[in-house]
């Protein structure tokens, strides 16, 4: 079998067993994390209404090349996609979430964008 296909196929059971788990409200939505290999997007969800509450993509951030996190790259961009979210989320009064990582390990570009998100304010 495809490599490609197994390690999809791992991912979205990983995922599937985390969205059994965790459920977003209107009082504590829950926190999607989209990554592809260029872009970045995040939501918070309301699962109950099927709504999204808050969003934002990684297109919206702008960052210098030379930044202290990760020299602009990657994941400088999740980092500060992790601030802008969480200053709209509290803009729209939402101060707590559940963290939905999607499936990805928590490191990297997921982590960078967990911490900017707290540190805007959002607590998990």
């Amino acid at each position: 079998m495809n490599k490609e296909k197994i390690k999809l196929e791992k991912r979205d059971r990983r995922k599937a067993k985390i969205r059994s788990q965790i459920s977003g409200t209107k009082n504590r939505p829950r926190l999607n994390v989209f990554k592809s290999n260029k872009e970045m997007f995040l939501q918070a969800i309301n699962d109950e209404d099927g709504k999204t509450l808050v969003s934002a993509h990684s297109k919206e951030v702008k960052i210098d090349k030379k930044s202290k996190e990760g020299e602009g790259g990657k994941i400088a961009i999740a980092f500060e996609l992790g601030k802008l979210l969480g200053k709209k989320a509290l803009d729209n009064g939402i101060k707590e979430v559940i963290f939905d990582r999607g499936g990805n390990i928590y490191h990297g570009r997921i982590k960078a964008a967990a911490e900017g998100a707290r540190e805007a304010g959002l607590k998990f």
